[in-house]
């Protein structure tokens, strides 16, 4: 038997982990070698942020807890690498099994690697190239430890090769976020504000917003939010506040109208109104692969992206975070001038199975690629 260690840490980390959960299970069924753990960092503690997903996206409890909590980019990285190493070190793993870039990815990827336990990352390979994001360097660090990567796009492929990575540790796999939300689809639910605010499919728009370039600075937001207010003609603009941005918004007298802040959804209630959206504002890269499958408008709020195949084949397009391009790339969406889009490859709701057969082909050899 090989055990592999599952690590989720955050939000997003949910999403990509609960496939792979499912494939695992399936594996064990007909009689495959591998076992799992699942370790959750503790990275987000908030339940609406953390602990419902968990039942949502019918996730086991975790095995192992780390409980770290809150602090500082690096004393969250310190505490992750700590704990970790002493489950390691009581218990070792045959693989560390870390997805997207979140801090409890890279953190747990080093302490994996320092008592010689080797690392697949999915989602391996994606690239902003702007480092004054913390997702950047998390991405490159992990990456540059790992000994195997499970690919969402060709593109991620050719950044790992310009960094030497050889073909026989990339597997272009697909998308397991994509494995989650095709799953989750026939149940997808209406929030509580689909009634009280009397939304119609088609009519209204969601916005998320949490980036520092966005938020972090009251008349900046302020000057976003009345941008979008006034391109959605009067429409509805719901807009779950993340918590980050929820302090900048708190007892602000001048937000726009038709502007609808409602607390964090969770994932069924958040995809139900981005399925029967008339488009999506936002400037996380996750939304822009779901609004791709979707069919739904996209328009970011940041002057890169991570995941250009939402923008040369799906639905998104880059606006940039200056107030004054939403306008006009709103009034593109209302004329019904926004373009179509496609599926990019593999993004077909079986990324995990590929993983775990892979997987099964990896751990069963003696040797370790490093």
């Amino acid at each position: 038997m090989k055990q592999i260690d599952l690590i989720a840490g955050a939000r997003p980390n949910f999403m990509k982990i609960a496939p792979i959960i499912d494939a695992l299970n399936a594996a064990e069924v007909r009689g495959g070698s591998l076992r799992f753990r699942l370790i959750h960092t503790g990275q987000h503690y908030d339940r609406t942020m953390s602990g419902s997903f968990f039942e949502e996206l019918s996730i086991p409890h975790p095995d192992i807890n780390l409980e770290v909590g809150s602090g500082t980019q690096a004393e969250q990285t310190a505490a992750i690498m700590v704990n970790y190493e002493k489950t390691l070190l009581k218990d070792k793993s045959d693989l560390c099994l870390v997805v997207g870039d979140v801090t409890s990815t890279m953190a747990c990827a080093i302490a994996a690697r320092k008592v010689g336990v080797p690392v697949a990352h999915v989602e391996g390979g994606i690239r902003s190239g702007d480092w004054t994001m913390p997702e950047e360097i998390n991405r490159v660090v992990t990456d540059s430890i790992t000994n195997w990567f499970f690919t969402t796009s060709e593109t991620a492929n050719d950044n790992l090769r310009r960094c030497n990575v050889t073909d026989d540790r990339i597997f272009f796999v697909g998308n397991t976020m994509i494995d989650t939300l095709l799953k989750q689809l026939p149940r997808l639910k209406a929030p509580a504000c689909w009634e009280t605010l009397a939304l119609e499919p088609g009519k209204y728009f969601v916005v998320t917003l949490h980036r520092p370039a966005n938020v972090d600075g009251e008349q900046k937001l302020l000057r976003l939010l009345h941008a979008i207010s006034d391109g959605t003609h009067g429409l509805p603009v719901v807009f779950p506040v993340h918590p980050r941005t929820a302090k900048n918004l708190r007892d602000q007298q001048n937000l726009p109208p038709h502007l609808n802040c409602i607390d964090p959804l969770g994932y069924l209630e958040f995809n139900y109104l981005v399925k029967h959206a008339c488009g999506v504002i936002t400037d996380s890269g996750g939304i822009t692969e779901e609004t791709t499958v979707l069919g739904v408008p996209c328009l970011t709020l940041r002057d890169n992206t991570e995941r250009p195949e939402t923008i040369t084949i799906g639905t998104n397009e880059l606006i940039g975070t200056d107030p004054n391009n939403v306008t006009p790339a709103l009034a593109r969406l209302m004329a019904g001038q926004w373009k179509k889009g496609a599926i990019p490859p593999k993004w077909d709701g079986h990324a995990a199975e590929r993983i775990v057969e892979h997987l099964e082909r990896l751990l069963s050899k003696d040797k370790i690629n490093s």
